[in-house]
């Protein structure tokens, strides 16, 4: 081994066998080998956390990069560059000098720059007669070229498990509203099993889901949801669903999601005259109807019900109304419950209330008696939807001041 291959750290800095093998790599790249500077810093940024870097860090190791002239790192030409510690602090936006210090030494450590010291600590450059570098003393970028194709290989790595996580995280919201709505179906059509204690399972698996999953986490409540689901689908398929089905329920599913008629009136729930009830006398109103506010006002509001609209979005009353039948079986809403908020409020207003609803589905714990509540303050004429849009509208910082 060469002396000159090797330098040792200025002042108290230890040095370590682990600098020297790295030292010793650097001198041992091909004499043609090149590599773009940017590409290997944004390989680096993208496995950063395999490397063990703060973003402070590689803000660092951007700055050093700006100082080496040239676009490509190549062999054979100097790859050590020697700005001062208040030059480095400007380039990477005003670093304080101890914490440029602390991440020049992450990058040390991570095998990113070697330091090339001189006698005195200090970073310079030599040049000769002619103008040419001759030597220079500061932090050497040669293992950022030695380890070019080590640093893609981790990002593509990193890449690849990024999306895994995020395949991983979006079949799990599939499976999960799956579970959801299959057994709330099952419950709310009566159909036969212990559906109690099912539900039970699934509740449990979702309250495992940390706040801040890892990939292993999501695969593990992945892999249960998805047997809990066929375990849903298997009890499903002995049943006659036909005769489990509330013929209310079907007749109201029916006028609600037939998206081939032009009638907005079929999306209202069907009568108890229509059911074959006896035919009661016509009561006579005892509330104003509750005002039909703007359906663009609406959205602004509750902006969340739109990914329950056919396509993912809401351009009419109708395609609201079809998508609060479906946010009101994920709530929980029964078919009763919403029948009757109809039959009070109107269908508008009843699909405008399950988008509030949906909007606080986190603050309220059940949505169907919060909904029956509604229903019967609006029966009485005590329940207006105005406070609570305004409410939602606040929220958002909506610009909407009045309501009328």
């Amino acid at each position: 081994m060469q002396s000159g291959s090797v330098t040792t750290p200025f002042g108290r800095r230890p040095m370590t066998l682990t600098l020297v093998r790295r030292q010793m790599a650097s001198t041992e790249i091909s004499s043609d080998k090149t590599a773009d500077k940017w590409k290997v810093f944004r390989d680096a940024c993208e496995a950063r956390t395999l490397l063990g870097l703060q973003d402070r860090a590689l803000a660092v190791l951007d700055a050093l990069l700006s100082f080496y002239p040239e676009t490509d790192l190549r062999q054979g030409a100097s790859l050590i560059v020697f700005p001062s510690n208040a030059q480095l602090s400007v380039r990477a936006h005003g670093i304080a000098s101890a914490t440029l210090r602390r991440h020049l030494a992450t990058l040390v450590d991570a095998g990113l720059i070697v330091r090339k010291d001189s006698a005195n600590g200090k970073r310079y450059v030599r040049k000769d007669r002619a103008g040419d570098i001759e030597d220079a003393f500061g932090f050497d970028l040669s293992p950022l070229l030695a380890r070019s194709e080590e640093l893609a290989q981790m990002a593509q790595q990193m890449a690849a498990e990024r999306a895994l996580f995020r395949r991983t995280k979006e079949a799990l919201t599939i499976r999960r509203r799956d579970a959801r709505k299959l057994i709330s179906a099952a419950i709310e059509e009566g159909a036969s099993g212990d559906w109690g204690k099912i539900e039970d399972v699934y509740l449990a698996l979702v309250a495992r889901i940390p706040r801040s999953p890892t990939i292993h986490d999501l695969a593990s409540i992945l892999e249960e949801m998805d047997l809990l689901c066929a375990e849903i689908v298997n009890q499903l398929d002995g049943l006659d669903i036909s005769e489990n089905m509330s013929s209310n329920d079907a007749h109201i599913e029916r006028h609600i999601q037939n998206s081939n008629t032009e009638s907005t009136n079929e999306l209202e729930p069907s009568s108890r005259n229509e059911l074959g009830a006896k035919a009661e006398p016509e009561k006579p109103p005892l509330r104003e109807p509750l005002k039909a506010f703007p359906l663009s006002m609406v959205m602004r509001a509750c902006p969340e019900i739109t990914m329950y609209g056919q396509g993912g979005t809401i351009s009419s009353w109708r395609d609201l109304m079809a998508a609060a039948v479906v946010v009101r079986s994920m709530l929980g809403v029964s078919p009763s419950a919403y029948q009757d908020a109809c039959e009070v409020m109107g269908p508008e207003n009843a699909a405008v209330a399950m988008a509030c609803l949906l909007e606080r589905a986190g603050h309220i714990n059940s949505a169907g008696g919060y909904l029956r509540d509604l229903t019967s303050k609006a029966r009485r004429g005590e329940f207006s939807l105005g406070p609570m849009l305004m409410a939602l509208l606040r929220a958002s910082g909506s610009p909407d001041r009045q309501v009328g």
